[in-house]
């Protein structure tokens, strides 16, 4: 294997190796929330017409499960590897940045989508679920989660202390992936919170996902497109630079 691929395997091991936690965890808690919103809200809530409150939620709690592991699986290896002091063992490889980039996002990713088709394929039992553009949710899990690990990279690299990585997922992340449409459709909201929404980059992600299970979405699915791949593109450039200049890793 070559450099980038020898780390990328090693952080794909390093969550493997604590599956029950990293992957069987994540699975669990998603459907704890579909089981008790689904049955207190599944006959008070009505989002579309012909959907079902409990079909409505799958979607995004399965893009929820894959935003959210996408970033702790990035900004953890990093935070970790700093405090323990075992990423200079990296440091003195030959690795370039772009290696770096492509092995922390590129687990990210295979931990996010991983953790997703787990969510996806206990809780499509309760509700049945068909796919009407499988291509879409696929562009837009690949996409969220390697956004989600692009921004992973960059707490990590900011954090100096758990408790700063804590407050990143907490103020941040946690907030913005609630805040999104996973558990309503935000036409259901006031014209003031509406347009909020729409300037919450997850809510994109979340829509687009949600378009190709029933081809309905809030906003066309090419719009959030455009603004994911722009978002992607801009925290990357951000990402890459940090790692380039070895920022708060290099003395």
């Amino acid at each position: 294997m070559t450099g980038w691929q020898t780390l990328f395997y090693k952080e794909v091991l390093r969550f493997w190796k604590v599956g029950f936690q990293t992957v069987a965890a994540p699975v669990l808690t998603a459907v704890l929330y579909l089981l008790i919103f689904g049955h207190v809200l599944e006959d008070k809530v009505k989002v579309y017409d012909t959907i079902g409150y409990t079909a409505f939620l799958v979607p995004g709690l399965v893009m929820m499960s894959v935003l959210q592991n996408a970033f702790a699986n990035s900004s953890s290896s990093l935070i970790q590897s700093k405090i323990m002091g075992s990423l200079v063992f990296v440091l003195l490889t030959p690795l370039s940045h772009w290696s770096w980039f492509v092995a922390y996002v590129g687990s990210s990713v295979v931990r996010g989508v991983l953790v997703g088709f787990g969510v996806f394929l206990v809780t499509v039992g309760f509700t049945g679920v068909h796919l009407v553009a499988p291509l879409w949710i696929i562009v837009f899990a690949v996409l969220g989660a390697a956004l989600l690990g692009t921004l992973g990279v960059i707490a990590g690299l900011w954090a100096e202390k758990f408790d700063q990585m804590a407050a990143f997922q907490n103020f941040l992340i946690m907030p913005m992936t609630f805040l999104s449409g996973v558990f309503y459709s935000i036409h259901s909201l006031p014209s003031f919170w509406q347009t909020v929404s729409h300037l919450n980059p997850f809510f994109y992600m979340i829509d687009g996902f949600r378009y190709g299970f029933f081809g309905i979405s809030d906003i066309s699915p090419w719009t959030s497109l455009a603004i994911v791949g722009t978002a992607l593109v801009v925290v990357s450039a951000i990402a890459v630079h940090l790692l380039r200049t070895g920022y708060k890793i290099r003395n």
